[in-house]
């Protein structure tokens, strides 16, 4: 399993920002796929996640209105389009395969993409 991420920047407050995700090494089309993150000294965090095939989407309270995640099957790519970006969504971002909405032992095994929100 491959996983890399891109499109992490520096933002301002109420900017917006686009993550990408290629994936390979795995059945992409039939697998959930997720976006967590991670901010210094906190907990790992889920953030959104999409079923296989786009069928449904779900967001963590703190993203829903903002954010948008989706996937390009043919590509096996995921997005996450980030939206009134806020200081609080700094962290680096994660996608994960296999998640829909329980990140449960998942731990990252890619680089990941640092966002930092900040005037």
């Amino acid at each position: 399993v491959q996983l890399v991420e891109s499109g992490g920047d520096l933002a301002q407050p109420g900017g917006s920002l686009r993550l990408s995700c290629a994936a390979s090494g795995f059945p992409f089309t039939s697998h959930p796929m997720a976006w967590l993150r991670q901010a210094p000294g906190e907990e790992l965090e889920w953030v959104c996640g999409i079923r296989p095939y786009g069928i449904t989407t779900a967001y963590a309270d703190s993203v829903k209105g903002r954010f948008t995640i989706s996937r390009d099957d043919a590509k096996n790519m995921i997005y996450l389009q980030m939206n009134s970006l806020k200081p609080e969504d700094t962290a680096v971002y994660y996608c994960a395969e296999a998640i829909y909405t329980s990140i449960g032992t998942y731990r990252p095994h890619s680089k990941g993409t640092q966002v930092t929100v900040s005037s």
